[in-house]
């Protein structure tokens, strides 16, 4: 996908997701502008991780 598809994709969930999420979209954006790639794929990596991960870590929370 060209850059500009992708654009366009994201206009188009952009367009159906609820105004209350918007907000925290742009938050995120914000957030990772200006950041390196490195810094933003470790980002990434541990999101999916918690994410994944979320059930392990409720039991070990208790």
């Amino acid at each position: 996908m060209t850059t500009k598809q992708i654009k366009t994709e994201i206009q188009k969930v952009l367009d159906s997701i609820p105004d209350v999420v918007l907000e925290d979209i742009l938050n995120y954006l914000k957030n990772i502008q200006g950041k390196s790639p490195d810094a933003i794929s470790l980002s990434q990596n541990l999101r999916k991780i918690l994410a994944e991960d979320s059930e392990l870590l409720e039991r070990l929370a208790q």
